[in-house]
């Protein structure tokens, strides 16, 4: 290794990059081991680096990167066009720089060769929890909890829940192969995957993770005994007789001074940069500023780091903690969560509602609210007035940031501020119309319209021609756009295939942007459309699709050139596709439900009396054809109306559910069962030779009947009256058949009332 590392060294020389990195002081540092080991990294000082490691996982399009060099490892803000293989021997140059433990942003990657992988280290979830392996190769084994395919933007990957002893572990897994991931459930796995943390906003480790390049890195030790498919139905009450957990979790000790407290639910401890949210059912009689000690069970509260079944120990005196002057693009950071803040803005609107008041304003452009939440045990009717704020304020408010989310990797993420009461809201300017700075503007405007209209007047011609113009052609493409809208609304209207509308929809946004590639990629992972290919430098735009609650349909996306500017027939046609898209699959839901709601029984979700005529009608037109026979069969349920009047027409319905059911599972796919109403039910069998083949269906569903059927703990049995009418040898129409089939009915009903009624049959009821 000493002397494959010369040799790089030279070659480095060779090409002239040495010379250029090292020229400058300080020194870079030539080793992993000595980025880790060297003070001045660890104070957070960036230093040149240039050293050889091993690629254990690269993510191209996240520029993630882990490496690794005998025993110690690092992550690397990766800047390359190469494909970058684990095993690969490469050398990096580039600059160090602090984070949750020291990585480097690299410069420049060079592949030297491709060799082994280190040794995997076999870890347990305390060691990867306290990071002691972090960023190393290791081993876990394991249960698969699940296995599910993710889509982070176009790119989809997947992310498997392993419970090990002391919890689970997140394994970040480069593959979308749904069936090999549903195949892993329940299974024994051992995993190899670089070591790695979850985090919020302020890089505190809040989890544990392994990346894998490949499903490769999932050896399956034990698969599951029993499909998770196989498993036996449990009502939804009784879930929890499964549950279990051992938890050995320590309790810790905690300082820190009192910034927020909603008694009987949770207070906020901070201490320096450092803020907490303690859980707990105790109403503490303490104030904004106490220091407190308090203990309790660490715990990760929606992503961020919490403290649970909060035990307060000792209080001291210590005086409030001034905010944090901030602004809205601090805070949207995620960097702040739940520090002591304040930030300005302008009131926008005012909300009471019965747990909290709500203030929403504006910063920076952007809106956020402050909010005073209030305990769970106060009585309503002991509300003080909520203060009113002029709307168009200028305000500060102080209290804790809180965010929906808390992920160092995102830019902004939403936030709302929590205050204490009404006394952390500040009135900096009331809104008012004579102000010295409205008149400014206003001297100033008329300032700039007496300058503008000098200037006017040489520049108006130009312009009009211009504009007459660009008028013209946006004209005439919102009359393209219009005239293929109007004809896609008419295949919604009439009720096109999604197959066929959904493709005129990509087109008429191509044909909009001048041709541009174009496509659509649905939830389920199908697309359609012109989809470059990777790697071309095209200006990507796209434009989420969801139904009326919310949820995501569909993502479209259109190809533009890279040096084109983003402009409003692109916001135009990509929103009328998408109007277009979400009216589709609403219509044809729609179409479909109402078809179903006039073929199907509500209740029974079998055929209704409408659909079974229809299907009479075409059996026998279909019979007359071929010369065939077939049978027809009237059911009536025996005291029914008994099982109403005793249990309740909701037992009654479950009664005729599964009496539905058992009939249907009685019959051959080209059979027909149907709900005529009440407790009568018919069946046309689609071929028979003779009245023999009905009798052994009524056979087939009276021994269904035979055991009984349980809903809601009432135990109850079910019988059946059943009259037989044949095709040509009953009638040859729809109503002779019927009536025939009716009447055949009766007779069996009105024989088993008069054999009940002589003491000569014993009939099963409920």
């Amino acid at each position: 290794m000493r002397s494959m590392y010369k040799w790089t060294l030279a070659f480095a020389v060779l090409l002239g990059w040495l010379p250029a990195v090292w020229a400058a002081a300080p020194t870079p540092l030539t080793s992993l081991h000595a980025i880790q080991s060297s003070a001045e990294v660890q104070s957070g000082k960036e230093m040149p680096a240039a050293f050889l490691a091993t690629v254990l996982y690269f993510r191209s399009y996240e520029r993630t990167l882990f490496v690794q060099d005998g025993d110690d490892a690092m992550f690397i803000m990766a800047t390359t066009d190469a494909k970058l293989l684990p095993g690969d021997r490469i050398f990096i140059r580039g600059t160090t720089s602090g984070s949750f433990r020291p990585i480097v942003f690299s410069s420049d990657i060079t592949i030297l060769q491709h060799g082994e992988l280190p040794a995997a280290k076999p870890a347990t979830f305390d060691e990867l929890i306290n990071a002691r392996w972090d960023c190393r190769l290791v081993s876990i084994r394991g249960v698969v909890r699940a296995a599910d395919v993710t889509a982070s933007g176009p790119y989809r990957n997947a992310q498997i829940q392993v419970l090990v002893e002391g919890g689970l572990i997140q394994v970040v897994l480069d593959s979308d192969d749904n069936a090999a991931l549903k195949e892993l459930l329940d299974a024994e796995v051992e995993v190899t995957g670089v070591s790695s943390g979850v985090f919020d906003g302020k890089m505190q480790q809040t989890g544990a993770a392994l990346h894998l390049s490949s499903l490769a890195g999932v050896r399956v030790l034990h698969r599951a005994t029993t499909s998770p498919l196989d498993l036996p139905i449990t009502p939804m009450d009784q879930i929890l007789t499964t549950y279990h957990v051992t938890d050995r979790t320590g309790r810790v000790h905690i300082q820190g001074v009192v910034t927020y407290n909603l008694p009987g639910e949770a207070f906020v401890l901070q201490q320096e940069q450092k803020s907490l949210w303690v859980m707990t059912t105790d109403y503490p009689d303490i104030n904004m500023g106490d220091q407190l000690d308090v203990t309790g069970f660490p715990t990760v509260r929606n992503g961020f780091l919490a403290l649970q079944q909060g035990e307060l120990l000792n209080r001291k005196p210590h005086g409030p903690l001034s905010p944090r002057p901030s602004s809205w693009h601090d805070l949207a950071s995620s960097h702040y969560l739940f520090d002591l803040v304040s930030v300005d803005g302008q009131v926008v609107t005012e909300v009471r509602e019965t747990a909290q008041d709500e203030y929403l304003l504006l910063a920076d452009g952007h809106l956020f609210s402050a909010i005073i939440r209030r305990p769970i045990s106060m009585d309503p009717a002991k509300l003080t007035p909520m203060r009113m704020v002029p709307i168009g304020s200028r305000v500060r408010v102080s209290g804790i940031c809180v965010l929906g989310i808390a992920n160092p990797y995102v830019e902004q993420v939403p936030f709302n501020v929590l205050m204490n009461s009404y006394d952390d809201i500040t009135i900096l300017a009331r809104p008012s119309l004579l102000s010295v700075r409205n008149l400014i503007a206003v001297i100033g405007v008329l300032l700039l319209v007496l300058m503008g209209l000098a200037l006017r007047g040489w520049r108006l011609e130009r312009k009009v021609v211009r504009q007459t113009s660009a008028i013209s052609a946006r004209n005439e493409a919102e009359a393209s756009l219009e005239r293929q809208r109007s004809l896609i609304l008419e295949q919604i209207n009439s009720s096109q295939p999604l197959d066929q509308i959904i493709p005129q929809i990509v087109q008429m946004v191509s044909s909009q942007l001048g041709g541009a590639p174009c496509w659509y990629q649905a939830a389920d992972g199908s697309s359609f459309g012109n989809s470059p290919p990777t790697g071309n430098e095209l200006r990507i735009v796209q434009r989420q699709i969801c139904d009326r609650s919310g949820i995501l349909q569909a993502v479209l996306f259109a190809a533009l050139d890279p040096k084109s500017k983003p402009s409003a027939i692109e916001t135009e046609t990509l929103s009328a596709a998408a109007h277009l898209f979400s009216l589709a699959v609403e219509t044809h839901r729609l179409y479909s439900d109402l078809h179903h709601r006039s073929e199907f029984d509500l209740l029974t979700d079998i055929h209704n009396r409408f659909s079974l005529e229809r299907a009479l009608d075409a059996s026998i037109v279909a019979a007359k054809q071929s010369g065939a026979r077939f049978g027809l069969i009237y059911l009536d349920l025996d005291k029914f109306k008994q099982v109403n009047d005793r249990y309740g027409h909701h037992i009654g319905d479950l009664y005729l559910q599964e009496v539905a059911r058992r009939m249907k599972a009685q019959l051959r796919s080209q059979d027909m069962l149907a709900r005529l109403g009440g407790d009568e039910f018919a069946i046309i069998i689609s071929t028979v030779h003779s009245r023999e083949d009905a009798h052994e269906v009524i056979r087939r569903i009276e021994h269904s009947f035979e055991h009984p059927m349980v809903l809601e703990r009432h135990v109850l049995y079910a019988a059946i009256s059943a009259g037989i009418a044949l095709y040509p040898d009953d009638g040859n129409g729809r109503d002779k058949l019927l009536h025939a089939a009716d009447q055949a009915m009766y007779v069996v009903k009105n024989g088993k009332r008069k054999s009940v009624e002589s003491g000569a049959v014993e009939t099963k009821h409920s």
